[in-house]
């Protein structure tokens, strides 16, 4: 049943509002309703129901003339200070040809974050393979401490005070990160989707600490990014992540990889002109050459990774590489916490010929590092101990995947 508006008499219901004069307003009957009006701020009107709720609200015509109440807040939860403040400032934007009452609605119906979670789940999260882990940490720490707030009323100054106090509840560095990925990678949708102009979690740094360029694949990740390389239907992007990682090299020359650069019989490819001014020949693992004798057949003269841009080759798979990260519930990003980039495959490679026993020699022959000391020694090195430990290497991350060996996700990747 609808309440019924009563009017008393006129002097009654038109006074200063002060919180005394407020809280003496009487209850009205059983389905009435009264409406009283502040003389200080003209339009700021409180509205009293039968069950004695008290409501600050403006009634002013828009300048269309249409007449529209916006909603301010409830006594004395909302004092009489900031109704006549706030009722000031809605008055200015109606003067000045704005809605505030569509603007609240609009409001009202823009989701919180533990609403979005739920379309970020059905729309992106639940194809990640590290979904059931990204729901536990939003249950156990951004829902507590977000979860009711609208997305637009999250700030960078929430979000790094919940990471801080994830630090002082003794949470690992590791896990803090991975809480601040996840709420950057749902807020990142969320601009991408609509609801955001700006990712307020992007500029927020862990423990005050910038993002080091270390990072390469632990060998806890490397099986969810096999699986997450595997199941890439774009065949370009797929064999060109895979062939970043075999091989260690720089982005720009696996990009532009030429058909007459490759000696397959050889297990050879060799670069003329590297980012470094120098040339390079890389040797190539059974996996790379597998994945190259595949390719070989479609596009067997001129670049191994064809593009439709001014170049002739592919120019920039970051977007390919960051959807394979997502895929695999990895960071990525050099601004993210632990956010990998295509760069760090090529750390990778290193970091795994030195816990298989490489020299330091070894590792920068074959990932072309250059420097005075090093240029005397690599002259020095021919191509086999180079071989022996990219393979070495190649097995050994294989293995920490639980793979028999690079052959599994070599005919995997190719549907056999």
């Amino acid at each position: 049943m609808t309440s019924e508006n009563v009017t008393p008499a006129r002097d009654e219901t038109r006074f200063a509002f002060t919180k005394t004069r407020i809280q003496a307003i009487p209850t009205p009957e059983a389905g009435k309703r009264v409406t009283y009006y502040d003389t200080k701020t003209p339009g700021l009107q409180l509205r009293v129901s039968a069950t004695g709720i008290k409501t600050f609200s403006v009634y002013r015509r828009l300048k269309a003339g249409e007449p529209e109440r916006v909603t301010l807040g409830r006594f004395p939860s909302m004092t009489v200070e900031q109704a006549q403040k706030q009722a000031a400032e809605v008055i200015a934007e109606i003067e000045g040809g704005a809605n505030p009452a569509e603007a609240k609605r609009a409001l009202r119906e823009e989701p919180t974050l533990a609403e979005f979670f739920n379309e970020y789940g059905d729309r992106h999260g639940n194809k990640k393979l590290s979904w059931r882990d990204d729901q536990q940490r939003f249950r156990d720490y951004l829902l507590p401490a977000l979860g009711k707030r609208k997305l637009s009323g999250i700030d960078r100054a929430m979000i790094a005070r919940m990471l801080s106090d994830a630090e002082k509840a003794g949470k690992s560095a590791g896990t803090v990160r991975q809480i601040r990925a996840l709420a950057s990678n749902m807020l990142s949708k969320a601009v991408e989707w609509g609801y955001l102009d700006a990712n307020p979690a992007q500029s927020v740094k862990v423990s005050g600490s910038t993002v080091k360029r270390d990072r390469f694949l632990q060998p806890d990740e490397l099986a969810r990014f096999f699986e997450a390389v595997v199941a890439e239907p774009n065949d370009i992007i797929r064999d060109l992540i895979l062939l970043a990682l075999l091989t260690g090299a720089r982005r720009s020359n696996v990009c532009a990889m030429h058909w007459r650069e490759i000696d397959l019989k050889a297990g050879v490819w060799k670069i003329k002109r590297t980012k470094n001014g120098e040339p390079q020949t890389i040797t190539l693992c059974p996996e790379a050459i597998t994945i190259l004798e595949a390719r070989q057949a479609a596009t067997a003269n001129g670049f191994v990774f064809p593009g439709t841009g001014r170049t002739g080759h592919i120019a920039e798979p970051r977007k390919g590489f960051e959807r394979v990260l997502e895929r695999a519930g990895i960071p990525h990003g050099r601004d993210v916490e632990n956010g990998m980039v295509l760069h760090d495959l090529r750390r990778t490679l290193g970091s795994w010929q030195a816990r298989t026993g490489a020299s330091l020699a070894i590792i920068g022959k074959s990932l072309n590092h250059k420097s005075q000391q090093a240029t005397a020694i690599y002259a020095r090195l021919d191509l086999d101990p180079v071989r022996q430990s990219v393979n070495t290497a190649t097995a050994a991350m294989f293995e920490a995947a639980g793979l028999k060996d690079g052959a599994e996700v070599v005919s995997i990747k190719r549907g056999a």
